[in-house]
């Protein structure tokens, strides 16, 4: 079993042994719009105020831009969930994030296509 401070608390045999939205004292919504694309990254400041622990993981996380998906994977926690953590890391100044960036459009029939095609090649 891990101990209290080792990150994510784990279990073997049990799986997680915090509640999901324990992490974020029962939030479940933002104080700021969040994508799953959405780009964050650390500003170098110190954050004020305690911060969790998953806070302190998802601040290691953003050293360099990532997506917000990736820090809720990562995390293993619910995307909702890493929303509230990572608002929280944006509220205190810790962090900055930029909404995400297409270059492409979005509903192309060929992009679309190929994006199905390499779901129906995993399943």
């Amino acid at each position: 079993m891990a101990a209290a401070g080792d990150g994510p608390w784990l279990d073997d045999a049990a799986g997680r042994l915090v509640r999901p939205f324990t992490v974020s004292n029962g939030r479940t919504k933002p104080t700021i719009a969040l994508d799953l694309l959405s780009q964050v990254r650390g500003t170098g400041a110190t954050p004020f105020g305690y911060l969790g622990p998953e806070h302190t993981l998802a601040l290691d996380l953003c050293r360099a831009p990532v997506s917000v998906a990736e820090v809720s994977a990562h995390l293993k926690l619910p995307a909702a969930v890493t929303k509230v953590l990572l608002s929280d890391l944006v509220d205190c100044g810790a962090l900055t994030t930029k909404p995400p960036e297409f270059h492409h459009n979005p509903t192309d029939r060929a992009l679309l296509e190929a994006v199905l095609d390499g779901l129906r090649r995993q399943l």
